[in-house]
């Protein structure tokens, strides 16, 4: 990952109510959800809704399928998954294995 990348998602989470849709988006996985869904279970108006969907997936946060008339959205866990290398790949000055307890990969559940 390039640090504007790294950038540009941070920059995108910054927002409460995006952070809120990012989460909620990693709980459902692959599944996704629909954003009328979306803005039922976060109670966020529809437009205010699209401005931040919109700005997520031009972080590249989320995917979005067009299914008939709905969109569904999910999280981009991988881009993630690459920030995360990002931020810890100099861990213990390049050494990780000198500090295990902090450098360890999350593993999922």
């Amino acid at each position: 990952m390039e640090k504007l990348s790294a950038i540009s998602v941070f920059e995108s989470l910054s927002s409460g109510v995006r952070l809120d849709i990012y989460r909620l988006l990693v709980k459902t996985g692959q599944q996704g959800m629909v954003a009328g869904e979306i803005a039922t279970e976060l109670a966020v108006p529809p437009t205010n809704l699209s401005f931040h969907l919109k700005a997520l997936t031009q972080a590249q946060l989320l995917s979005v399928v067009q299914e008939g008339r709905f969109q569904r959205y999910r999280a981009n866990l991988v881009l993630m998954q690459e920030l995360i290398a990002y931020l810890t790949a100099e861990c213990c000055a390049g050494q990780p294995q000198q500090c295990p307890e902090i450098c360890q990969p999350v593993n999922c559940p």
